[in-house]
């Protein structure tokens, strides 16, 4: 049998397999940043998963990026998520919440109190964001003050502790193209205190975020995802990149978190020497990777389990399709940010299943 369906256990929590619903920004949330109301729906759909992911959740009103899109900071954002994540635990899957902190991919028309983006330097992407009002530029971000980064830090703190009150088994801190990617970037962050400057110095703000985290909720809940090979949204980290990376993943491993989540874009060399320096569970999400790939990290012992977006998003029961090699549906891109004039439900919870039935033929133990 395929390695993909054997259970695992990360940190507190047993999965019933080794393949996890990667974060996918899906943009229904409400205006107050409660899940929407078929949040609930959608998840359980996809959760005969070992892990789901969730999409990016933003730790405070400065996180905020993008319009409609959920937090975790309030107690209406923990009311709303509790029946999320008891519909995902009803149908057997285990779920961490994305911690995920927009920085300066952001815009005042989208965030609650209408601010501009804050940054580790105030500099902007080049990019354009989706705003209600259409497609805006994106303005130069306010530069966070020294004295104002214990307080941003405190709110991935702040969050995470919410994101276990509303029932999360753990949160994943979001280290891709937003805020804690930006103060990687020497693109992104140019300053000359003890956040910038030195490789050691840029990394800091990342280390302090998941240390912060993991004496809220413990390492054995908390996670991180990591791409060195990201380059999108005006980030570089110049030639010292790689070293970079193999600095920042020696530093997270020794505080023992529950796993590392590398999106990886083909630097073989730099992936093996972060696997040799990471003694927990590593999530390998390789985009676009061949559905006859799937598994093959796993059964090579370069990764633990390894993480899928489109595919789980375009089909629910994903796991039962793998293990009856049935058609896998595509997704449709013009719907993953609830922009379908026939409403939210397109392209969110109205994917096919090929079946009501637990996944799990009975011949196979999935205990």
């Amino acid at each position: 049998m395929n390695p993909i369906f054997s259970p695992l256990t990360l940190g507190r929590v047993r999965l019933q397999n080794r393949i996890v619903m990667a974060p996918m920004t899906r943009a229904r949330a409400n205006a107050d940043g409660t899940p929407g109301s078929l949040a609930a729906e959608y998840y359980g759909q996809r959760a005969s998963v070992g892990l789901i992911v969730t999409e990016g959740t933003q730790p405070s009103d400065d996180g905020q990026g993008y319009p409609a899109t959920p937090g975790i900071y309030t107690e209406a954002h923990i009311a709303g998520w509790r029946k999320v994540t008891s519909a995902i635990h009803a149908h057997g899957a285990k779920v961490f919440f994305q911690l995920m902190h927009a920085g300066r991919m952001s815009h005042p028309d989208n965030t609650p109190h209408h601010r501009q983006g804050v940054a580790p330097s105030a500099i902007a992407p080049g990019e354009q964001i989706f705003t209600l009002a259409g497609m805006r530029d994106i303005p130069v971000p306010r530069a966070l003050a020294i004295e104002e980064i214990p307080g941003t830090i405190d709110a991935y703190r702040h969050a995470a502790r919410c994101a276990i009150e509303a029932g999360a088994d753990g949160v994943e801190i979001h280290g891709v193209a937003y805020l804690i990617h930006q103060f990687l970037a020497l693109s992104a962050n140019q300053r000359t205190d003890r956040y910038g400057g030195s490789m050691e110095n840029r990394a800091r703000f990342a280390i302090e975020v998941a240390q912060a985290v993991v004496a809220e909720i413990g390492a054995d809940r908390t996670g991180i995802r990591l791409s060195p090979g990201f380059t999108g949204m005006g980030l570089s980290h110049g030639d010292e990149g790689p070293d970079l990376y193999r600095y920042l993943v020696t530093e997270l491993n020794k505080l023992g978190l529950a796993y590392l989540h590398i999106v990886h874009y083909g630097d073989e060399s730099l992936l093996s020497d972060l696997r040799e320096r990471w003694d927990q569970v590593l999530i390998l999400n390789r985009p676009e990777r061949p559905r006859d790939e799937i598994g093959n990290d796993i059964a090579s012992g370069l990764a633990e389990l390894e993480s899928y977006g489109q595919m789980t998003l375009a089909n629910p029961d994903f796991i039962h399709r793998l293990l009856t090699n049935a058609h896998l549906s595509a997704a449709d891109r013009t719907t993953y940010f609830g922009n379908s004039p026939e409403g939210y439900a397109v392209g969110y919870t109205d994917y096919g299943s090929l079946t009501d039935v637990s996944p799990y033929p009975s011949s196979l133990d999935k205990s």
